[in-house]
């Protein structure tokens, strides 16, 4: 089936950058090869954790194909294409180039606050036009709009070609809601590293993760774990990067996964503005986490 590929541990792919801001291509070499060779079962790109905003469109369509140059179709590949204006997003799923892109990572239109009806009308609009399958993106902290458990539902027993959602609410109830009533072929998949487990355990497919970009094989097993039920070997997987998972989000995404690669010698942690390098303290803590989970392994 085509969810199958897109179940386990998909991982949102940072955009490394040099300190004077340009992009960093031989990092971002460096960091595709760790997640592939650690066996995570899909790549994300141009989503949130990836700084699309702060790039143009020339340094968007350069990292997108240094990525699918890169992965040479050892794993699926899925693209983040999205905003608040439906006409805006359809000009994009028309005017781009689909070849070895597995599917589309579209996210709940921004900013303006769409009623339920008009979430349903963006993304029925969307899947009308694209010749790759749909990931819905639900994360209200970032857009202000909550896609509720019953839009997500109707879009996905209305929509062939809309296979699943990101669901990044943190609201576990909501996820159950999804997970009760969905498809069978229809993957509800966590957007937040540290509910992985639990929503797995309700009946989530698997997640796309931030955490992944630093600790692939670890984060992976876990999810294979908990998708078999085993829920020993999950939860202390889980429980060994939690406190990691917590602390790289505490001064915001992507800033802080970033700082930890740079601990790990895969990329350096330079952001781009609005978006900032996290705190000395905050680098201290994670520098000790790190340093801990390596000593535990």
């Amino acid at each position: 089936m085509l969810m199958k590929k897109f179940e386990g541990t998909g991982v949102a792919l940072v955009t490394p950058f040099r300190k004077d801001g340009s992009i960093d291509f031989k990092s971002l070499e460096q960091l595709i090869e760790h997640v592939v060779e650690d066996g995570v079962d899909y790549l994300v790109a141009m989503g949130t954790t990836s700084e699309y905003p702060t790039l143009n469109e020339d340094e968007r369509e350069a990292v997108i194909n240094f990525i699918i140059d890169q992965n040479n179709r050892r794993l699926p590949l899925v693209l983040g294409i999205g905003g608040n204006s439906t006409s805006e997003v359809v000009r994009k799923i028309q005017k781009t180039d689909f070849t070895n892109i597995d599917a589309i990572l579209s996210v709940v239109p921004y900013y303006n606050k769409p009623s339920q009806k008009g979430i349903i009308q963006h993304f029925t609009s969307i899947a009308a036009v694209s010749p790759v399958p749909i990931i819905l993106y639900n994360v209200p902290s970032r857009t202000g709009k909550n896609m509720e458990a019953d839009t997500v539902l109707y879009l996905s027993h209305n929509n062939d070609n809309i296979i699943g959602v990101k669901e990044a609410s943190g609201d576990l109830i909501q996820c159950m809601k999804i997970a009760q009533k969905k498809p069978d072929d229809f993957l509800l998949l966590s957007g937040e590293d540290a509910l992985t487990m639990p929503m797995i355990a309700v009946g989530a497919n698997g997640v796309i993760s931030v955490t992944a970009n630093a600790y692939p094989k670890t984060f992976s097993e876990m999810v294979k774990a908990a998708i078999k039920d085993d829920i020993e070997k999950a939860r202390k997987l889980h429980y060994d990067l939690l406190q990691f998972s917590e602390l790289i989000f505490e001064d915001g995404n992507p800033s802080g996964i970033k700082a930890a690669l740079q601990i790990m010698n895969i990329a350096q942690s330079a952001v781009r503005s609005p978006i900032t390098t996290i705190s000395r303290s905050l680098y201290g803590k994670l520098d000790n986490e790190i340093k801990q989970i390596e000593h535990t392994r």
